[in-house]
């Protein structure tokens, strides 16, 4: 019996355990429900709060670049304000002046209308003066037959005979003035013109060698360059031709060539040989046959550049493969390439400035000298052989003459041609375009000073400016003024009759005379 009360106090305990349980259960999740509810309307405040400002910011972010662009807008508006004043300036300038030529058309036309009825007048009495002269000449030929027993026939013939015989004194000292004048005229528009030439286009100087120094980090490298018995050194020769020196130069090794093509496909390969570091002749002909391909790339890229740069269309692509060649070419130690560029830009201004085809002109002179750039280099001139390449692509003939007669080879047919010769000579004969060999360079500057040095009361001589200028100095009491004139005209004239130089020499006589006196 005590067990089942104890069994139904037990079963009644657990039953208000569960009731009390589900009752502080449902309090619980009440209290839950209401912190996730006040929870998540403080996160909406807070996302409301941030979504406002943030409104704000963009508002405020619109607003100003809306202020910037206006300002931009106007700032543009003020601007083309001002050039639109400055064109209309401009144009009322414009039709100032050209009213002012009209007037002075318009007076022009009513002086020559005045000089025409002046001419008119003189013509009517110069035809009476003429009418008058003809009847005393008639009376003056009468009187002269009588007088002087000849027939008007005789008489006539000795008047014609002295009469040619003085015509032809005059003619010949009127022929001898006039050819003067016209070599002045002609040498100052020459001159104007060259000088124009040279100014309007910038020119560099660019020297070639035959030897092109390649520089490594250290002498150990040279050991892996030259290979077990020279073998790789032997390999890269024969895939180059190019001789490869390695001497006791301390970190460099020397490739001599006369070709800079096949130097520079040598120094390319070396470089990336010695940066992989895998040097063997199985290696050294893949290295540089990948090398000779990216040259070929290069010159192409460079004549393509080159046409570009110079406004110059429709050349065939062998031509301008042949214009990128001149890259690796030289004359005298001049890049051929440069020199072309600079031949092309002063014949375009030339041209312009004698008023012919500066197109025609500009790509004359960037093919002039396309004949020294052949490999199998025939027995031609290379401006007879650039002439036969420029005919072959088709360019235009007075183009080729151009070419063929810029060295007097052929006859020049067209008014480009002297201008391509004078600007060939121009860009060769500058100061610093072209070097000769020191040996040579000296002697003719000692033969130069040696030549005016010879004339009696020479003092001293000074070669100067690279040969192209020679000082004579001389004595005052042997030499006058007047002598010294003489003297610069003899030498100038002995110096082009004896020597051989590049460009012009110009020679200075200076006699100086100085008084000394001392006060005690």
């Amino acid at each position: 019996m005590e067990i089942l009360i104890y069994l139904i106090i037990a079963i009644v305990a657990l039953g208000l355990g569960i009731v009390i349980g589900r009752f502080l259960l449902r309090q619980l999740l009440k209290q839950q429900e209401v912190a996730a509810q006040n929870k998540v309307k403080k996160i909406l405040r807070e996302a409301e709060s941030k979504a406002e400002i943030l409104k704000k910011d963009k508002l405020l972010e619109a607003k100003e670049k809306f202020l910037q662009m206006k300002a931009d807008h106007e700032q543009e508006i003020n601007q083309k304000n001002v050039a639109a004043a400055q064109r209309e300036n401009t144009l009322k300038q414009k039709e100032q002046s050209l009213n002012a030529k009209i007037d002075n058309a318009a007076k022009r036309e009513q002086e020559l209308e005045k000089a025409k009825e002046n001419f008119e007048r003189q013509a009517e009495i110069l035809k009476n003066k003429q009418e008058e002269a003809e009847t005393l000449k008639s009376q003056h030929i009468v009187q002269l037959e009588a007088i002087a027993g000849l027939s008007a026939d005789e008489a006539k013939e000795q008047l014609v005979s002295n009469l040619k015989e003085e015509a032809r004194t005059n003619a010949m000292a009127s022929i001898k003035d006039i050819v003067d004048d016209a070599r002045l005229t002609a040498a100052k528009e020459a001159k104007k013109v060259v000088i124009q030439t040279i100014q309007r286009t910038a020119t560099e100087s660019a020297i070639e060698n035959t030897v092109s120094i390649f520089n490594i980090e250290n002498d150990e490298i040279k050991g892996r360059i030259i290979g077990r018995e020279g073998r790789n050194i032997r390999a890269l020769e024969a895939a180059t031709g190019i001789e490869i020196i390695v001497d006791d130069t301390p970190e460099a090794i020397i490739l001599s060539g006369f070709d800079p093509v096949r130097r520079e496909i040598a120094r390319l390969a070396l470089h990336r040989l010695v940066t992989d570091g895998r040097i063997h002749p199985a290696r050294i002909e893949e290295v540089v046959a990948k090398t000779q391909k990216q040259i070929e790339e290069e010159i192409v890229e460079i004549g393509e550049r080159t046409v570009i740069d110079l406004g110059i269309h429709g050349l065939h692509p062998e031509l301008i493969r042949m214009v990128g060649r001149m890259r690796y070419r030289s004359s005298y130690g001049q890049n051929l390439l440069q020199h072309s560029r600079e031949v092309a830009n002063f014949c375009a201004t030339m041209a312009s400035e004698l008023g012919l085809n500066a197109k025609m002109a500009k790509r004359a002179g960037l093919l002039h000298d396309i004949g020294k750039v052949p490999d199998d280099n025939p027995e031609l001139p290379h401006a007879i052989l650039g002439m036969q390449l420029a005919e072959k692509y088709k360019e235009h003939p007075e183009i080729c003459n151009a070419i063929g007669a810029h060295h007097d080879e052929i006859e020049m047919t067209s008014m480009i041609s002297p201008i391509i010769q004078a600007c060939d000579a121009i860009s060769g004969a500058r100061p610093g375009a072209r070097r000769e060999v020191v040996e040579s360079y000296i002697r003719r500057l000692k033969e130069l000073e040696s030549l005016a040095l010879s004339y009696p009361g020479v003092e001293k001589t000074f070669a100067i400016q690279a040969g192209r200028e020679l000082r004579v100095v001389v004595e005052s009491e042997k030499i006058t003024d007047a002598q010294s004139e003489i003297l610069a005209a003899d030498i100038s004239n002995r110096i082009q009759t004896e020597m051989t130089y590049p460009g012009q020499i110009k020679v200075t006589v200076i006699r100086e005379t100085r008084s000394v006196a001392y006060a005690k």
